[in-house]
């Protein structure tokens, strides 16, 4: 991946931060879950990361699952496991950097379920969120980057995305915004995006009515 250099220079009028694996860690509670939801139905775990629930459920209805059940099923398992739930480095001391009407979390996630997760992470609950059930077309498409940059009133071309995922950054590209990967939990496969492995190493930059970041020494 690239060096975070390309973006340094650059501001926007909003930051998109996606939720899982890029604001907080609940990969011990998804593996968990999705991995008992199979077990118990006996297939292979398979690949949610940044999608929403009921679109990897529609692609395993040919293995006799019934979409709107088995989702119904694994949405109420996540709610009740936040074990192990914790902020990204850094994402506290970032966000809260921010100003609040300057920034949204658009999450594949039921809103319900994001919003707990938030706070087990103790991180601040966002003014703004775009939710699974806030737009008809789930990440890879773009609808979700798009409906985050209307509902904070900005033009989702001068948004900065951080993401951890592949569906995300091809949603977050498709959008026309600009994308920060977050590695952590070494999420992502596509290559040639900026790309940092936390926010330790990141400041916000808060220009007027503009937003940038910087690389800091770590």
């Amino acid at each position: 991946m690239l060096s975070f250099n390309p973006l340094e220079t650059q501001f926007f009028d909003a930051f998109l931060f996606d939720m899982d694996g890029t604001i907080l860690d609940s990969s011990a509670a998804s593996e968990r879950v999705w991995g008992g939801w199979a077990r118990d139905n006996g297939i292979p775990t398979p690949p949610y990361h940044g999608r929403r629930v009921e679109d990897t459920m529609a692609d395993l209805r040919a293995s006799g699952i019934d979409p709107e059940r088995a989702a119904a099923e694994i949405t109420e398992r996540e709610l009740a496991d936040l074990d192990g739930v914790v902020p990204i480095p850094g994402a506290l001391e970032f966000l809260t950097s921010l100003p609040s009407e300057k920034w949204a979390v658009v999450t594949s996630a039921p809103k319900e379920l994001a919003l707990r997760r938030i706070a087990a992470a103790r991180l601040p609950q966002p003014k703004a969120i775009i939710a699974a059930e806030n737009v008809r077309r789930g990440k890879p498409k773009p609808d979700p980057f798009l409906a985050g940059a209307e509902r904070l009133s900005v033009d989702p071309m001068r948004c900065l995305v951080f993401e951890d995922a592949d569906a995300g950054i091809h949603a977050a590209e498709a959008a026309g915004a600009s994308v920060i990967v977050i590695t952590h939990t070494n999420s992502a496969t596509l290559q040639n995006r900026p790309a940092v492995p936390d926010y330790l190493g990141l400041r916000a930059l808060v220009v007027g009515a503009s937003l940038g970041v910087e690389r800091t020494q770590r």
